[in-house]
């Protein structure tokens, strides 16, 4: 009986866990992803482009993403 209640009470917590270990697992594999890194490069000289965004912001965003870029290369993460 007392299994079942700390199923019921501790459930949604475990639910939850469950989702934010799936959102981080997201996360981190786009974050060492080469080809997320020049998508968004992509998505950065478009949105200059349209004026979206100034010279500063894009240069300062480019510069993060160039390093990211470099830091792959770097480890032979390249695809």
């Amino acid at each position: 009986m007392a299994f079942i209640l700390d199923d019921l009470l501790l459930g949604p917590l475990n639910g939850l866990m469950f989702i934010g270990k799936k959102v981080l697992n997201m996360a981190r594999q786009e974050h060492h992803n080469p080809d997320g890194v020049r998508q968004e490069l992509r998505e950065l000289y478009m949105k200059v482009e349209r004026g979206e965004i100034s010279d500063e912001e894009f240069e300062k965003k480019e510069a993060e993403l160039v390093e990211k870029m470099e830091a792959f290369e770097e480890n032979g993460s390249n695809k």
